[in-house]
């Protein structure tokens, strides 16, 4: 079968989930990968029995299923050195309480495993998100960050997600780490280090978007096969780098998305420098079997004829695996 393409509700969470439902229905879309945040899902109500119950009767009403389940915003939080006003902007009460940093921090935990336990009652397997990073602050290298402070960020993530892994062994579901800027796993070897802070427990694996390589400079199609063990699911984002004429930096100089003077943005799937063939050749030269889930960050174009566009793209592109293909022609002889 081919894999199922789904659409990624974090963009869309201004919006309430029946509605984003039928958008998604009506262009063509397989499922979803439900965002933790707006009313599309609550994680503090994984026991409640009538509430999952009603978001798997809303998916279905619309012909939808749920692949994945995300919740990107409250595993920041787990990690993150500064707690600060960012913060505030994107955590509801139940986490941000008095804005303690350790208590924040405590409650996104806990929230991180009842997302576990969430996604368990909906019967799927994967989690995505961010961890957060103590030492992403270091980045820039000045003034010089030492290494016991990077060796104790690495084992802040460990004693922090251990005790979340923990209970997403117990769930029998796997969390998918999105590699990003701002992460305690950022890059190539930033994803080793993050692998070998918790032992290569398997609860613990990747979110491959290629769209942050592509502005660092790194190869999105051999980080997977490098990670082939460890990818658990995909986003398809595209970036595109206006890096050209000496003035547009990497960093992006604190300008606004969309803006002609940063030195890269994300754009619509299809329109960047991510090299699509090569890494859908790739999912398949790994056996990568789960959904591709598209993401919705293109400032500069409007996401209700973008996402529709996106998804033809990748349709498009995101052909059967050749074995898979050989065995369905000579299954009707």
């Amino acid at each position: 079968m081919p894999r199922p393409i789904t659409l990624f509700t974090g963009q869309w969470a201004d919006l309430p989930l029946e509605e984003v439902a039928r958008l998604a229905s009506g262009w063509g879309y397989d499922g979803l990968e439900l965002a933790c945040w707006g009313d599309h899902l609550d994680p503090w109500r994984w026991d409640d029995e009538a509430y999952v119950q009603g978001r798997l009767d809303l998916l279905e009403r619309h012909g939808l299923k749920l692949y994945a389940i995300s919740n990107h915003l409250k595993g920041q939080a787990v990690c993150d050195d500064p707690i600060d006003q960012r913060h505030r902007d994107m955590l509801p009460d139940v986490v941000w309480g008095d804005g303690d940093p350790e208590g924040v921090r405590q409650r996104a935990a806990e929230e991180m495993k009842n997302t576990a336990r969430l996604a368990s009652r909906l019967g799927v397997k994967t989690v995505v998100g961010f961890t957060g990073s103590s030492i992403w602050k270091y980045v820039a290298m000045f003034p010089p960050a030492t290494a016991e402070m990077v060796d104790a960020g690495y084992q802040d993530f460990a004693d922090r997600w251990n005790p979340i892994l923990d209970v997403f062994d117990e769930e029998g579901v796997r969390f998918a780490h999105e590699v990003h800027p701002s992460e305690i796993a950022y890059d190539y070897w930033t994803t080793v280090r993050t692998l070998e802070a918790i032992g290569h427990r398997e609860a613990f694996g990747l979110n491959w978007d290629p769209s942050h390589f592509v502005w660092q400079d790194l190869d999105p199609v051999g980080f997977l096969w490098d990670f082939r063990e460890r990818i658990y699911h995909v986003d398809c984002k595209d970036a595109k780098k206006n890096m050209t004429n000496g003035r547009n930096g990497r960093m992006g100089s604190h300008l606004p998305w969309a803006d002609g003077r940063r030195g890269w943005d994300f754009v619509s799937t299809g329109h960047g420098d991510v090299p699509w063939e090569a890494s859908f050749r790739m999912l398949n030269q790994i056996g990568y079997e789960g959904p591709i889930s598209i993401e919705w960050e293109d400032a500069g174009m409007d996401r209700l004829v973008g996402a529709p566009e996106a998804l033809e793209m990748v349709r498009r592109l995101a052909f059967d695996p050749p074995a898979a293909a050989f065995d369905a022609a000579f299954s009707t002889r």
